[in-house]
């Protein structure tokens, strides 16, 4: 078995490679282990706390990788509820409703139609990654000798479209207006969930790659600019009054104003403080730490309390339940919520953007203008073979600025500040600097380069 799969936050590899049928057996076998043994002390009562949640997104060999995780499970004794072809946050939701000990999302998210992959979670939806499981179960599948055993466990298949309707829904504004929104499903999981859930709504939904059939018109990656240019190019030309795109598994989305320009995802966070905090007066709300100082500053400006945290779900998640923030907001598109078991979803996100739209008479690129009050370089990626060493040489060279390490190192000045922090899995160090000004932008910028070095395409 190819131990590479097991990464910082799932498990990807390419098909069949990396990621075969017998992997998935293995990776079942020994998340059922792991997640029952989680039961220990915890109350049983529950009639599915003995159960695990399965469900897979709508690539080609998604379905046999997902028979076969089934199986591995039921040779523990497990018993599984199949919920079927599902976004990733409808694991989330299931593993709640249902009250199961824990869940698998088979999925490869935003990489291309090769990839396949796993996403645990465990009781209440809580991540598994590397530091909360995913080493144990890395060590169990990878010592299993076999990829067959007595099937002693059950499987019951499960729709909970409606439920989940329900639930995602329950966030929507009764004063709707009848908007026109783009929606690029990146041939994704939004292909299916979007007309399931919002289609008899009072709003005009245009629909771009909503096929999903295992192929991509263009990587499912949203992050990505070149991936929003069909999406901007009709959301001009229809007059459209925002436009969304998917990831490949619907946990993230991208916005586009009216003009058909990008909106950073820490702007979205931004644009939704007030709204949050006017319904939860004092309330903290989570940023991850590459986000522009303008976060922390509306949250400050409306009364809320500033939480700033590490790159990555696993972390965004425990301080949302730690400091009982009302939502959270992450660079690269994730927004998680107080009252969603403080998970991210794309399709909750899609409404509460619904809602902040239908409040204002003004276009979105007039609401998120004075938010655009800084200016950044986005994450770029440099390949450093010692990131330990290079990230103390920083250090030492910017030591008149503010430091501190939460996430590799960050440096604030005045005017402008940068953080850098390491790959999990590569020789790269990812930086992201921002400016009062282009012109400083500029020249920061380019003597960061002329230290690290000229960044590198990933």
């Amino acid at each position: 078995m190819d131990t590479s799969i097991f990464k910082a936050y799932d498990i990807r590899g390419v098909y069949p490679d990396q990621v075969d049928e017998a992997a998935a057996w293995k990776i079942g076998h020994a998340t059922a282990q792991f997640l029952r043994a989680l039961l220990r002390g915890y109350e049983r009562g529950q009639a599915n706390a003995q159960c695990v949640c399965v469900g897979h997104d709508m690539r080609t060999h998604s379905p046999s990788l997902t028979r076969a995780l089934i199986e591995g499970m039921n040779a523990t004794g497990a018993n599984v509820i199949d919920i079927g072809m599902i976004d990733t946050p409808q694991i989330y939701f299931a593993i709640n409703h249902l009250g199961t000990c824990g869940g698998v999302q088979v999925t490869a998210s935003h990489n291309p139609a090769q990839y396949a992959g796993f996403k645990i979670s465990g009781l209440e939806a809580k991540p598994v990654g590397r530091d909360t499981g995913l080493k144990e179960i890395k060590h169990i599948a990878s010592s299993l000798l076999h990829t067959h055993g007595k099937v002693s466990g059950s499987v019951e298949q499960v729709d909970l479209t409606v439920e989940y309707k329900r639930h995602v829904l329950k966030f929507l504004a009764p004063s709707l207006k009848p908007l026109r929104v783009v929606v690029d499903a990146s041939n994704g999981m939004a292909g299916r969930m979007v007309p399931l859930l919002f289609g008899d709504l009072p709003i005009e939904l245009i629909g771009l790659n909503f096929d999903h059939d295992g192929t991509f018109v263009h990587d499912p990656n949203p992050l990505v600019e070149a991936n929003l240019a069909e999406l901007k190019q009709v959301v001009v030309e229809e007059q459209a009054d925002f436009g969304v795109c998917f990831d490949g598994d619907a946990d993230r989305l991208m916005m586009v104003d009216e003009q058909g320009e990008t909106v950073g995802c820490d702007i979205i966070t931004a644009l939704m403080v007030p709204y949050f905090l006017e319904e939860n007066p004092g309330a903290a709300v989570v940023y991850d730490l590459r986000s522009s100082r303008v976060v922390q500053e509306e949250i400050i400006k409306y009364g809320g309390i500033p939480r700033r945290e590490r790159v990555g779900h696993a972390f965004m998640k425990k301080t949302l339940r730690d400091s009982h923030a009302v939502f959270g907001g992450e660079l690269s598109g994730h927004f998680y919520y107080r009252d969603n078991f403080y998970a991210d979803s794309g399709m909750i996100t899609l409404v509460h953007m619904l809602n902040i739209v239908s409040m204002h008479d003004a276009p979105v690129s007039e609401r998120v203008a004075p938010l655009r009050r800084y200016y950044a370089t986005g994450e770029v990626n440099f390949e450093v073979d010692d990131k330990e060493a290079a990230m103390r040489d920083l250090a030492r060279k910017y030591s008149q600025g503010k430091i501190d390490d939460l996430d590799g190192i960050t440096v604030q000045f005045k005017d402008w500040w940068f953080n850098v922090r390491p790959s999990n899995t590569e020789p790269l160090l990812r930086l992201n600097v921002e400016a009062n000004d282009p012109r400083l932008l500029r020249d920061v910028f380019k003597e960061l380069v002329d230290f690290l070095g000229e960044p590198v395409d990933h």
